[in-house]
């Protein structure tokens, strides 16, 4: 991504205030990620952002608009190790599952950003007016559960998971177990707690061989989300 350095409105005399665009983004998708959107001020966004109501509303539109901006970079950062495990072509589909939650249980309880995932609840309890972000939010969840259908499938074309598996079915649990290390993470559960139930989870998978074994999976990249 490419670093905009943005000028701002005039405080009084003198030269114009700048910020870097990315930068306040960052700190605005992290503020919504542990607040949510309604629990998230207009003032504690530019208090975070370190910019004036002007430049808010020169770079960023509004609030909903910096939302969507802020999820999507979310959604960038954290599919750049969601999808390489996934979609891994050295691994079968359920050491890819097994690598998923190993690193599930590590992106969730990191120190560098909040707990949990920005996904998973976020719009789960908004006010009616707010029925846009709900509708956004949920069709980020099915997306990834979506994801999970496919990998499931491949793994059904390529002999490793039973053609009697209900894909869909499967990649739902699978997506259900993600979303509930995400409300542990929030509470507080150690990362070994949230590996120890993605162990247990993998316990579900259907019978079939392997094809491949694990590897070390892609180091995620720090987004500093």
């Amino acid at each position: 991504m490419t670093t905009k350095i943005i000028q701002g409105s005039k405080r009084g005399r003198g030269r114009p205030a700048v910020f870097d665009r990315d930068i306040a983004l960052k700190e605005a998708m992290k503020l919504f990620w542990e607040r949510g959107y309604e629990g998230t001020s207009f003032d504690d966004l530019t208090a975070a952002m370190g910019i004036s109501a002007s430049s808010f509303y020169n770079s960023f539109g509004s609030k909903e608009a910096l939302y969507c901006e802020a999820t999507q970079s979310y959604l960038e950062w954290a599919g750049q190790w969601f999808f390489a495990i996934l979609n891994d072509p050295s691994t079968d589909a359920r050491t890819a599952f097994a690598l998923l939650f190993e690193a599930t249980a590590e992106e969730f309880t990191r120190g560098d950003h909040p707990l949990g995932c920005m996904i998973s609840l976020a719009g789960t309890h908004c006010s009616p007016g707010m029925k846009n972000i709900r509708d956004m939010m949920a069709e980020h969840r099915a997306f990834s559960e979506s994801a999970m259908a496919v990998r499931i499938r491949k793994g059904v074309a390529d002999g490793d998971v039973s053609k009697d598996v209900d894909c869909d079915m499967l990649a739902a649990y699978y997506s259900a177990v993600a979303r509930g290390l995400a409300v542990q993470a929030r509470d507080g559960a150690s990362r070994e707690k949230l590996v120890e139930i993605g162990r247990l989870a993998m316990r579900a998978w259907p019978a079939g061989e392997a094809k491949a074994r694990p590897k070390a999976r892609p180091k995620a990249g720090r987004s500093g989300r």
